[in-house]
């Protein structure tokens, strides 16, 4: 009878053992994807915050959304070895300098963690690349949207974020080529002006750009906040109507300079939209899936996303919108 007993109790263990999971190493239920972006606590990363935590909350998954303070790839760098250190199944990142953060990817794919990036078409080591668009084809719109704006002449300066961001320089080199390919009456008179994704040196650059060329036509720029740095600039030269600014950012950021004529056009991809993209392609890839040619993400802007061709890993998504004051009341981020 004892033996019986002992054998029952055995048993039953097994059996709530195998119910609980124990043979099963799966843990889709509890994958820790963690997105790192250049810069937290401005509007766009804001919104991609948004995005993360949604699509978490959703799908049962602990997602989260950390950056750095200030734009500096050595901190972001850091924070991605402590993310390694955590053990996360996946971490996405948005790098402020794709070649910084090279290394220190590839040390957590060794380590088996799933490396999603964006806005980073040259990166090396990642599992997959997802970008809203084709960069070319978005500097190019960007580019079109100023040079109709100039009537297609005049003098115009470019801004980056960093020279180190390969989507902002992306952008411009496109731009600038179709400039000259299509509007050769227009003038580059300074390329790549640097405003380190901040407001206020997009300001005050902008105010050293017009005091250097007065008769500037035109400004196109690529950071969320050169599009209202610079329109606050013009604004208090009162050039509204004499040049014209274009770039990438937010309505929110935006919305008094597209009310006020000093900024013309903004585009975007919505944030929150890219950080559920990232999130998705992590979680696919972590259940073993692959990812082809016109898969759809299930979100808006990637529900038929383009496989690069030369680079397998790397996709497209058809995710940009232009926006002027009237249709700006459309959006509300």
């Amino acid at each position: 009878m004892k033996k019986l007993g002992f054998v029952a109790i055995i048993l039953s263990l097994l059996v709530t053992f195998a119910y609980a999971g124990g043979t099963d190493d799966s843990h889709t239920d509890s994958y820790t994807i963690a997105t790192v972006v250049k810069i937290d606590g401005i509007a766009w990363f804001d919104r991609m915050r948004v995005g993360v935590e949604e699509y978490g909350e959703e799908n049962g998954y602990d997602t989260f959304l950390l950056g750095p303070s200030q734009a500096d790839a050595a901190e972001q760098v850091r924070i991605i070895e402590d993310l390694i250190a955590e053990g996360v199944d996946a971490i996405c990142v948005v790098p402020f300098s794709v070649e910084a953060v090279e290394p220190v990817l590839a040390r957590a794919r060794e380590e088996g963690i799933v490396v999603v990036s964006h806005e980073a078409s040259t990166q090396e080591n990642a599992d997959a690349i997802i970008e809203a668009f084709d960069n070319a084809a978005y500097g190019e719109f960007l580019m079109e949207n100023l040079a109709q704006r100039m009537g297609g002449t005049g003098t115009y300066a470019t801004f980056v974020g960093s020279l180190q961001s390969k989507s902002h320089n992306e952008w411009v080199d496109a731009a600038v080529a179709y400039q000259e390919a299509n509007y050769p009456d227009m003038e580059l008179v300074q390329n790549k002006i640097e405003e380190f994704d901040d407001f206020q040196i997009a300001y005050e650059k902008t105010l050293e750009l017009l005091t250097a060329y007065p008769e500037l036509d035109g400004i196109q720029g690529s950071a969320m906040t050169t599009a209202p740095g610079a329109g606050l600039a013009v604004e208090e030269r009162g050039l509204q109507d004499k040049v014209s600014v274009v770039g990438t950012s937010l309505v929110s950021v935006s919305e008094q300079y597209l009310e006020s004529g000093a900024t013309d056009m903004i585009a975007f991809w919505d944030p929150a939209m890219a950080g559920r993209a990232m999130n998705e392609i992590a979680v696919r890839i972590l259940n073993g899936e692959s990812i082809d040619n016109g898969a759809n993400l299930g979100v808006t802007g990637y529900k038929s996303i383009i496989q690069d061709a030369a680079k397998p890993n790397l996709y497209y998504g058809s995710a940009w919108v232009g926006v002027t004051k009237d249709n700006m009341n459309q959006y509300n981020f």
